[in-house]
């Protein structure tokens, strides 16, 4: 703990507490950390009202919390089917964290993860053929970023230390705790890999040794990170205006290696897109084999333009063509862009109705592909203002989040 938030200690710190042996035992040991340092402790519990068991076990965490002095609030998601359901709770779940987490004042939330949720995660992102940035898995300490600019860090101080030590500690001060049914349930793939593991031990593939490689991993994380914020400064061309798109030089970008194309491409699709993490790295890959062939693409939502010279990141115009937002400030476009329009009035891409309404273009105006998706204020239908290429005043529609370099961007990952 004193790593992770000293020397100077904060006046208050979140903790998240589902219930589960892991999370109580932390709280426990939090309550006794927190005490002698004068740090106020503040927990938050999801329910995902998956289970009918649901309530009771985040009013038995409430009730402990009463009992040690801690207060406690209660968050409730609602899964609407899509997607993979373990995927979609966890992004839910953090998402949900961290707003609680900003409204309340608290820089810092502690998470329960454990060596064996480091190993399991490693051998899941193994088998998936994931690179450096895959094995690395979890860091003690990860800055999360949101797209209005808020950010608050995750800590995880029990990186190392077993699940069962853990749970032996929990039973020893005859904490209340519940184990949850799916994480025994087959269907899901970190109970799968939990099993696995209990049997890789023979050929010496421990969740220590796991761990070791993660921790190593994520040095090396590190450093080919700063690898790329470097060449990151020295290829990204400003412009002019703000768009939203990170604009690169080509004949730069063509000698890099390959990793840290890989590592720019990603976070310069997250940065337009305002995504929360980086795309699939087959898909990223072959992404990058069509750049090298001239021949751009989307992925994630945005939108690769490659010119004679130059790299062009965009949001795709097909991912935004359907939303709309108002255009008084009182609505967000996209997630990241806000108007200072009259009431009544309404962000949304340019489109190609817009496109018909402008007269002539700024000689350095992205090109017709990318200028599409554009945020333009409109009245109506008709185009009132669209600053990214020059028409209505500057400030007339601007980001939520403050402008960021790609080198920066590269580096907060």
């Amino acid at each position: 703990m004193g790593a992770l938030l000293g020397p100077d200690f904060p006046r208050s710190i979140g903790l998240a507490v589902s219930g589960g042996g892991d999370s109580m035992a932390m709280l426990a040991l939090a309550h006794d950390w927190a005490r002698p340092m004068g740090v106020g402790l503040q927990v938050v519990t999801v329910d995902h009202g998956l289970r009918d068991a649901s309530v009771a076990e985040a009013a038995m965490v409430a009730g402990e919390c009463a009992a040690l002095g801690h207060p406690h609030s209660t968050l409730a998601w609602a899964w609407d089917g899509q997607g993979n359901l373990q995927d979609a709770a966890r992004r839910a779940r953090r998402d949900q964290i961290g707003t609680w987490a900003i409204e309340r004042g608290l820089a810092h939330v502690l998470f329960a993860h454990t060596r064996d949720d480091q190993a399991e995660t490693v051998l899941m992102r193994l088998a998936r053929g994931s690179g450096v940035e895959g094995v690395a898995a979890m860091a003690p300490a990860t800055t999360v970023r949101r797209t209005d600019g808020g950010a608050w860090h995750l800590l995880r101080p029990l990186l190392d230390v077993a699940r069962g030590d853990l749970r032996h500690h929990a039973d020893t001060l005859h904490l209340p705790y519940v184990d949850d049914p799916s994480n025994d349930d087959p269907r899901f793939d970190r109970v799968r890999v939990r099993a696995a593991l209990e049997h890789l031990s023979d050929l010496g593939i421990t969740p220590e040794g796991l761990a070791r490689t993660a921790h190593r991993m994520g040095r090396a994380r590190v450093a080919l990170a700063a690898r790329a914020a470097d060449i990151a400064d020295r290829i990204q061309i400003a412009e002019p205006r703000i768009t939203g798109h990170v604009l690169l030089d080509r004949d730069g970008f063509a000698p890099v290696e390959r990793d840290t194309q890989l590592r720019l491409l990603a976070a310069a699709l997250q940065l337009v897109t305002g995504a929360p993490y980086r795309p699939r790295a087959a898909a990223l890959e072959a992404l990058l084999d069509r750049i090298a062939g001239g021949g751009g693409g989307t992925l994630s939502g945005a939108q690769v333009h490659v010119g004679a010279t130059t790299l062009r990141i965009a949001r795709e115009y097909a991912a935004v063509a359907e939303t709309s937002a108002p255009g008084d400030g009182t609505g967000v476009w996209d997630g990241q862009w806000y108007g200072r329009g009259l009431p009544g009035q309404m962000l949304r891409a340019l489109g190609p109705d817009g496109w018909a309404q402008l007269g002539a273009l700024p000689d350095d105006a992205p090109p017709h592909a990318a200028a599409l998706s554009l945020p333009a204020l409109f009245d109506g239908a008709r185009l009132v203002a669209c600053p990214g290429l020059g028409l209505g005043a500057p400030d007339a529609i601007t980001l939520r989040r403050p402008v960021q370099r790609l080198a920066a961007f590269v580096h907060s990952r």
